[in-house]
């Protein structure tokens, strides 16, 4: 179809050319004269395709079509004339003139909003809907019968811009096009316009768009927002004329603090606030204006309103100055129209656009690789004088944003001042309470006070949560791309590190932590953590899936994963920095916001790190921490709507209440790390040496305040004397005393009531007849301090047998020479299912063992060894879900099978005659497959067959899937790594059978797939191997990788 294009603007210039994109023909293009030598942008795109262009001041003079005009109009031949954005009015010779008549892009729902200014009247109006018309022109004013309509929610903080660039552009060019079509086929509508709910509302100038203060705040919310950016809805402020923009409305701003700033004709005086300013209706209700601009075209942040005046004009070096005339170079190329620039020189007033914002920031960069500019500062100075002084003050380091306000509580301590903030932290700054509300944290070491908290109360937690959802959904956080994310918690991460020293001993007096300890475990993992989720921002993958398709159409079915909105957080005391750090930089690096309490006895690491989010560049409400009682602050997060997903690591009770207020409120995510009484089993052939060292560990590690602690050990009856003497042998060696002396082993219990707990375990557990070797009463010293205890004798029915201690309590029990089975009925006979462990020599017993026992974790002739690239959580009532890896991450909950994968590798290279095997070059190998797996060790269970009776089969997937193969795509490969455990099985009687281990040696077609088998190592008893399945087409198998185990090792050793 012959199209002439009418109009301008982006608008106009991007139907241009989807209309020739659809193979339409512009015969000519209409649009306004050049303004200032700059074409618009509709024109420039036009002559840049040979189209002819025309650039009429006007089309009639004194409402008289001009004859000239109109005859070069007809001689283009249009069929159709599209209108999409024209500030011009058109003769109705033309409108009339071709085959199709005229279209024309209304951007409102007509026949509401007919006028200049639709978009402007929308919001005013606070219309929950909006849209846009294309309809065909008459001699009305926007009255036309109606072709197409397209509609969209009109969100409350929405402006003229937002609501434009969202819907209003992209949308409305899809539709023209779609309206052209219409045309060409045949099918375009034409639906007279109902003249019920019809309005018609003046154009929107400067002149008539000052504001009525005498109106409610919404009212005046949706003048402000409905002026924004042009005209501009404008007042007098201190005899001067002030533009408004950015207005949302607030709540609870009765309790905000500020500045007064009289309003003439306002219900009350404004305050300049530190997130801007606040104005009021006469309803009493408030909302927050964000910049302001007054006559001169200069514009500041609203909360900058007492300071702009104050400002002084700083003295340019001579190197400044150099840069001074560099951007003068720079205005000069971009401002051709001027002649010269000088210091008053406007950049917006000599013509520059958007587009001439990013030109110069980027011109920026190259000549000041370290001075980053944001367009938004462009807008800030508009004189070359004012941007001139913004960049070097901000290369000066003195245009930094406003100073994060901290009332620190300083001490002299360690060598070192520490300095600890002891607020609320909410929105971005350090708070009061409601109230102003505190209670005193205890120093465990001296059983004194160290400073009083902030006790945050109901109102707390409502002002972070509408913190943490505004940050989510409208703020900077929520649009800010991954990587960057990634660069903020590598920065955080860093600053984290630059005070490992304050944090730690920060941790050793709030907790009681042992200094060394926490400076390697409390706060390097945390920031080892950061860096760990950091690396992950930007790998949040979705994946496509394939799918049987809707004939004769094709479909794309895809994944994506999204951040999933606020996240409350609950975290214990024993860890109460490497907690958070578990729990919160998972969060933060899937694009999601955080409401944290921490532990009501340990808050001073956590507001101590909001302090390092705000000064490693957090956007406000991003992180929000709220020291105060669970009962109140915790119970809250459960119950709260706008939360999404809520972590927690403590007490199974507790849990069982937080799930049940989960589920009842918003049936929100919840993950939970609870009790423990995790078994550790000890063999007879066990390297007694490191036995007696790790068992120690597994027990008073960080004085027994680990969730992972070995709560109850099983040593075989031949070992079980020489183990007990060899421990207490070491307890006695153990310093008691100040968590900040190097020396010290063993610090005090975290506070008061745990302490008296701990009094009162030990003493039941001697009435219930186990023998108390040692230990078991507080140390005669001021703190709280406990003596290291071991327990044995002890029996199944016990109550300290059953129940978790938290301390530093060694609970031992014997077992019965060779009786694997019956100490593991006797280790999994708890609710709980946090961890476990096993020391022997033997690699058969190990896998057995560990596969055996119930837990989320197996640790195999270690303890305590966590990372955080290895998933951690527990079974049964010790929770569920995962803190640490990728799947915490994701915010999914990963399989048990998981959690084994440093299990293999543990076992691997610690028994002997693999460790031998492993030396000779195979170990990077074996180890790089394990790491690079997409999944993890399965025992495989499906072995009936008696011949292969005692035989183990391990599965780590390194790609595709386990178990079962069945319905596998046609061609797909899916490779395993095997470890199988087989009597008899020696290099000499397999060699015997193939000449190169090592190479391809078994090749087979079975149910129409090619399996090939890769020897990687023998070692006696075992055999190492990678078995290959290709799936031929059209085949598919139920045969599961042990099967084929056994299939070939039969013919091996027959």
């Amino acid at each position: 179809m012959k199209i002439a294009v009418i109009g301008q603007s982006l608008f106009g210039q991007e139907v241009y050319k989807e209309l020739r994109k659809e193979g339409h023909t512009v015969v000519g293009v209409f649009t306004i004269p050049d303004k200032d030598g700059k074409a618009d942008p509709l024109g420039a795109e036009a002559e840049k395709d040979g189209v002819a262009v025309f650039k009429f001041p006007r089309w009639r003079v004194k409402g008289k079509a001009i004859d000239e005009v109109v005859e070069q109009y007809k001689a283009v031949g249009a069929e159709l004339n599209v209108l999409p954005f024209c500030s011009q009015f058109i003769p109705m010779e033309v409108i009339d003139h071709p085959k199709h008549g005229s279209i024309i892009y209304h951007p409102s729902l007509l026949p509401r909003h007919r006028g200049a200014s639709a978009i402007n009247w929308t919001l005013i109006h606070g219309d929950k809907k909006g849209g846009f018309t294309v309809f065909w022109a008459d001699d009305g004013l926007d009255t036309g019968p109606i072709l197409l309509q397209k509609e969209c929610n009109v969100e409350p903080d929405d402006t003229v811009n937002t609501i434009y660039k969202r819907f209003l552009f992209p949308e409305g060019v899809k539709g023209m096009v779609e309206a052209v079509k219409l045309i060409a086929e045949g099918k375009a509508p034409k639906i007279k316009q109902p003249e019920e709910g019809a309005t018609y509302e003046c154009i929107q100038k400067k002149d008539n768009a000052k504001i009525d203060w005498n109106q409610p705040a919404e009212a005046i919310h949706n003048w402000i927002r409905g002026n924004d950016k042009v005209p501009g809805a404008w007042a007098e402020v201190d005899g001067k004329n002030v533009t408004f923009y950015g207005s949302t409305l607030v709540d609870k701003a009765s309790t905000a603090k500020g500045q007064a700033l009289e309003i003439p004709g306002a219900s009350r005086p404004g305050l300049v606030s530190k997130n801007g300013l606040i104005l009021f209706g006469n309803d009493g209700k408030a909302l927050l204006v964000k910049n302001l601009q007054f006559d001169n075209g200069k514009m500041i942040a609203a909360s900058q309103y007492f300071k702009a005046a104050s400002s002084t004009a700083v003295e340019l070096t001579e190197e400044e100055k150099s840069f001074a005339e560099q951007m003068r170079v720079v205005w000069t190329s971009i401002l051709t129209n001027v002649e010269k620039i000088d210091d008053s020189t406007d950049f917006f007033k000599s013509g520059a656009a958007s587009m001439d914002v990013v030109r110069l920031v980027e011109e920026v960069k190259l000549r000041a690789s370290q001075l980053q500019l944001q367009n938004e500062d462009v807008y800030m100075a508009t004189t070359f004088q004012e941007f001139i002084q913004m960049c070097v003050r901000k290369l000066r380091g003195e245009d930094a944003e406003e100073e994060l306000a901290v009332d620190y509580v300083e001490m002299n301590i360690n060598n070192m001042t520490i300095k600890m903030p002891h607020q609320l932290f909410i929105n971005g700054e350090f708070v009061d309470a409601e109230g102003e509300k505190t209670y005193k944290t205890i120093n465990p070491t001296t059983a004194q006070p160290i400073c009083d908290v902030s006790l945050a109360q109901i109102s707390d937690v409502e002002n972070a949560v509408a913190a943490a959802k505004e940050a989510f959904e409208n703020g900077e956080w929520g649009k800010m791309n991954p990587r960057d994310r990634g660069r903020l918690m590598y920065k955080l991460a860093d600053l984290m590190e630059q005070h490992q020293e304050e944090l730690a001993t920060i941790e050793a007096i709030d907790s009681g932590a042992v200094y060394t300890l926490a400076l390697k475990t409390h706060v390097g993992m945390s920031i080892q953590t950061f860096r760990y989720f950091a690396g992950w921002c930007d790998k949040i993958q979705g994946c496509t899936i394939p799918i049987n398709q809707a004939r004769p159409n094709r479909n794309l079915a895809f994944t994506k994963k999204e951040p999933i909105g606020v996240c409350g957080i609950v975290i214990p005391w024993n860890y109460p920095l490497m907690m958070l750090a578990w729990k919160t930089a998972a969060c933060l690096a899937a694009g999601n916001t955080v409401v944290l309490k921490p532990a009501q006895v340990t808050p001073l690491t956590a507001v101590k790190f909001a302090e390092l989010t705000a000064r490693a560049g957090f956007p406000k409400g991003v992180i929000n921490i709220l020291p105060g009682s669970g009962a109140l602050v915790g119970q809250r997060l459960s119950d709260h709507p706008d939360v999404r997903k809520l972590g927690f690591t403590g007490s199974t009770e507790i849990g069982k209440q937080i799930m049940k207020s989960c589920a009842i409120s918003n049936v929100k995510k919840v993950s939970l790390e609870l009790g423990g009484k995790s078994p550790l089993i000890i063999f007879s052939d066990c390297d007694l040496d490191k036995a007696v060292r790790m068992g120690m560990s597994s027990v008073f590690f960080n004085k027994g305040e680990n969730c992972i602690a070995a709560g109850r050990l099983f040593v075989e009856e031949s070992l079980h004397d020489t183990f007990v003497q060899r421990v207490v042998e070491e307890v006695k060696k153990m310093k008691i005393g100040d968590p900040l002396d190097r020396s010290t082993d063993h610090g005090p219990q975290n506070h008061k009531a745990h302490l008296d707990k701990l009094v009162e375990y030990c003493e039941r557990g001697v009435k219930e007849g186990a023998t108390l070797v040692c230990g078991g009463k507080q140390v005669n010293r001021p703190g709280f301090f406990f003596e290291p205890t071991v327990f044995t004798d002890v029996q199944d029915h016990m109550y300290i047998a059953i129940e978790e201690s938290f301390g530093p309590v060694m609970i031992i029990s014997r077992f019965q020479e060779g009786d694997i089975d019956g100490v593991l009925q006797r280790a999994n006979a708890t609710e709980y299912g946090l961890a476990s462990g096993v020391f022997t020599r033997d690699i058969s017993k190990a896998l057995y063992v560990s596969e055996k026992l119930q837990a989320g974790t197996v640790f195999v002739n270690t303890y305590n060894k966590t990372d955080v690239a290895v998933p951690f959580g527990g079974f049964k009532q010790s929770g569920f879900g995962k803190d640490l890896e990728m799947w915490y991450f994701l915010l999914l909950i990963c399989a048990a099978f998981l959690l084994l994968i440093p299990l293999w590798v543990i076992i691997a290279c610690r028994s002997p005659p693999v460790r031998e095997v492993l030396k000779s070059g195979w170990q990077p190998v074996i180890i790089a497959m394990l790491i690079s797996s997409a999944g993890g060790l399965i025992l495989d269970k499906t072995i009936s067959d008696p011949r292969f009776e005692g035989m183990a089969v391990f599965t780590p997937i390194i790609n595709g899937v386990g178990g079962n193969l069945v319905g596998i795509q046609a061609s797909r490969i899916s490779t395993y790594l095997h470890c199988i455990s087989l009597p008899g099985v020696t290099s000499q009687n397999i060699k015997t059978r193939c000449p190169h281990p090592g190479l391809t040696f078994c090749t087979s077609a079975v149910n129409s797939r090619s399996a090939r088998v890769l020897l990687l190592m023998v070692v006696p008893g075992h055999l190492l191997f990678l078995y290959t399945v290709q799936l031929l087409q059209g085949g598919h198998t139920a045969m599961t990788p042990a099967f084929v185990c056994c299939y070939l090792c039969a013919a091996l050793l027959q």
